[in-house]
């Protein structure tokens, strides 16, 4: 496989990338300003974008003038995805067979997401597929969301290998800097969340694909 040539690493995003859940969190964010009677504002997908769990939290309090402590909206966001995620949320086609593929040439696999640690554990354990990541990290646990490459660089090292010799899947653009910030290969996946942004996710990245299953012909 062309793209895997010098490569040593791969790591994924999670949202959009592994699993096709982009879409719930525009109704997760409607329905919780709703609660303030709040309108949902187009622009605030923009605003948002790789901002790690925690710094959306306190994006939104300053934002919205929320009343509740930074925690509380983490907790309340939290319980309003865990049943989306249990039973809305399907692997997208090709990574199940793409990380087998990984496995069996013994190419170490991380995740770097900005999802909170309780919602990636739920994750991973509902899809059975903790086995074939080596790294799983959220950016609540560097100091800089993406586009930061913090959150990358910190998987690359828990994998024990150079930043260059790594290849990143992401579906949103500052995701894909991110992984362009850290030095790192990578290679835009196609998502209906971000279409509006194929053009721009294209020129950023090295590769792009429209789905996993592309990876195995």
């Amino acid at each position: 496989m062309e793209m895997l040539k010098n490569i040593d690493a791969v790591i994924f995003d999670l949202d959009g990338t592994l699993v096709d859940s982009m879409w719930m969190w525009k109704t997760i964010d409607i329905e919780y300003l709703a609660r303030f009677g709040l309108e949902f504002p187009e622009d605030l997908q923009a605003d948002i974008e790789g901002m790690s769990f925690t710094e959306t939290a306190i994006f939104f309090k300053n934002r919205f003038k929320l009343p509740d402590p930074v925690d509380k909206i983490k907790r309340d966001w939290n319980e309003m995805a865990w049943d989306k995620y249990l039973n809305e949320v399907p692997l997208k086609e090709g990574v199940r067979e793409f990380l087998d593929y990984l496995k069996e040439k013994q190419i170490p696999a991380g995740i770097a997401t900005s999802n909170s640690k309780e919602l990636v554990d739920l994750i991973i354990n509902k899809h059975n597929i903790s086995e074939y990541f080596k790294s799983i990290r959220t950016s609540c646990e560097v100091e800089k969301g993406k586009p930061s490459p913090d959150i990358y660089l910190l998987v690359a090292k828990d994998l024990k290998v150079e930043p260059l010799r790594c290849l990143v899947f992401e579906d949103i653009i500052q995701g894909i800097m991110a992984g362009k910030n850290a030095n790192m290969k990578v290679c835009a996946v196609y998502d209906e969340f971000s279409k509006d942004d194929e053009k721009e996710k294209i020129k950023l990245a090295d590769y792009y694909i429209r789905s996993m299953r592309e990876l195995l012909q």
